[in-house]
C-alpha cells in the first residue's frame, strides 16, 4: 500500500478490524519511511463491473463515485452515517450479485433513486433534478406529486379511522 504522505511502498499493518457494519476491513498503517499514520478499507468484490453510459462509453464501476453521489443528495439532511452506509452497500451489492458485469447508468440511478426515495424525501428530489436533468419548475411539481402520492398510498385511508 503507497503512503498517502511520501508515496513509499514500504508501510505496515498494524491493526485490523472490521468496520462497525461489517463490510469491510479496517486497517491502520504505518509508512516505514516516513512514521505517517494511515487509515485502508478493504471489501470484498465479488466480481469486475463496468459501467456502460448513456453515450455507449464503458468505464470501470467505482463505489466511492457511487458514495459521493449519495452523499450530495444526502448534504446537510438529518440522515446517520451508518443508514448511508447501508444504502450504498445495498446497491452495491444488488449489482454485484445481478450476474451481470455490465451495468447501464440508468440501472444504478434508478437504484439510487429507490433508495434515497425510501430514506429520505428532500434528498431524492434533490438526486431526481440531476439525474433525470429537470429543465423547468413543472418538473419539481411532478416529482414532488408522485412523492405525496406515494405517501398518501402508505397512509391508511380516514374512512378506515372512522369506522
Amino acid at each position: 500500500m503507497r503512503c498517502p504522505y511520501c508515496g513509499s511502498l514500504d508501510t505496515q499493518v498494524k491493526d485490523s478490524r472490521p468496520s462497525d457494519d461489517h463490510s469491510s476491513i479496517r486497517r491502520r498503517r504505518v509508512c516505514n519511511d516516513c512514521g505517517g499514520r494511515f487509515t485502508t478499507f478493504e471489501r470484498v468484490q465479488l466480481r469486475e463491473l463496468t459501467v456502460v453510459k448513456r453515450s455507449g462509453k464503458r468505464s470501470p464501476f467505482d463505489r466511492d463515485k457511487l458514495q459521493r453521489s449519495v452523499e450530495i443528495a444526502l448534504r446537510k439532511r438529518p440522515v446517520e452515517p451508518e443508514r448511508i452506509e447501508r444504502l450504498v452497500s445495498g446497491i452495491v451489492r444488488q449489482l454485484e450479485s445481478s450476474g451481470d458485469t455490465e451495468i447501464p447508468s440508468s440501472a444504478i440511478g434508478a437504484l439510487i433513486m429507490a433508495g434515497l426515495k425510501n430514506l429520505d424525501g428532500v434528498a431524492y428530489v434533490r438526486f431526481a433534478s440531476v439525474y433525470k436533468d429537470f429543465r423547468e419548475a413543472k418538473d419539481f411539481e411532478d416529482i414532488l406529486g408522485e412523492l405525496a402520492g406515494d405517501e398518501a398510498d402508505a397512509m391508511p385511508s380516514n374512512r378506515a379511522l372512522d369506522e
